[in-house]
């Protein structure tokens, strides 16, 4: 059974499929729907509809509040997205917030499921568990811009 972010993300994500990239909503009508609090919204609004992950999330709180996603034209060619997401990341990621990234860039046909796999599988918390706790999140974060900047340079050699 999907977890309840999961299920979130996705009506969020149908809904801007179903309005060409917009999707507006208001939180108490969305958590009604999937059965769950405002929190888990809003939880999952901050995780995996960022700036970086071609996301711009508009909210307004109290009557008449209301929440706006706007998917963000970063540019048709993978290379655009990609240098968008690379340059929005920080300095540490959790194997959670990485997997996101990634399925985004399978969502968005920008690797394919393959690389995807791939870049799952160096950013787990199975291959950094040799890694002391409290530098994991760094590493993760080095590896992925590393590996997408090779995605990047590979793209261009052989287009």
């Amino acid at each position: 059974m999907a977890k309840i972010s999961d299920i979130i993300e996705e009506m969020i994500k149908e809904m801007l499929e179903e309005n060409h990239g917009l999707a507006e909503f208001t939180r108490g009508s969305l958590a009604d729907e999937v059965n769950c609090v405002p929190s888990q919204i809003t939880y999952v609004l901050s995780t995996r509809f960022t700036n970086g992950q071609g996301y711009r999330v508009e909210s307004r709180r109290g009557g008449g509040g209301y929440i706006r996603i706007y998917q963000i034209d970063t540019g048709r060619d993978k290379a655009s997205y990609i240098m968008h997401t690379v340059n929005a990341l920080g300095d540490h990621l959790s194997q959670q917030e990485a997997d996101v990234y990634i399925e985004n860039f399978l969502d968005h046909d920008i690797i394919d499921p393959y690389t995807a796999s791939l870049l799952m599988a160096a950013t787990s918390d199975s291959t950094l568990e040799a890694i002391s706790t409290d530098m994991v999140a760094e590493v993760r974060m080095t590896i992925l811009k590393n590996l997408l900047i090779q995605i990047l340079l590979y793209n261009e050699e052989n287009i």
